[in-house]
């Protein structure tokens, strides 16, 4: 089995790599239930980084 997948079909998939990175998918985070602030792709909480934030500014 590959990362990712899992053995149930009706299972949503949680995350996937994207150029090294895992990526978790709305449905990881709706599951795991608090944003992090960490300004997640698909954060289903809408939070996003500031522009002044030090990853940002590179």
């Amino acid at each position: 089995m590959k990362e990712g997948e899992h053995e149930e079909k009706d299972e949503p998939v949680l995350y996937y790599m994207e150029n090294g990175f895992v990526v978790f998918t709305e449905a990881y985070h709706l599951k795991r239930g608090y944003c992090c602030k960490n300004g997640c792709r698909h954060c289903p909480y809408g939070f996003k980084k500031k522009s002044n934030d030090k990853l940002e500014r590179r």
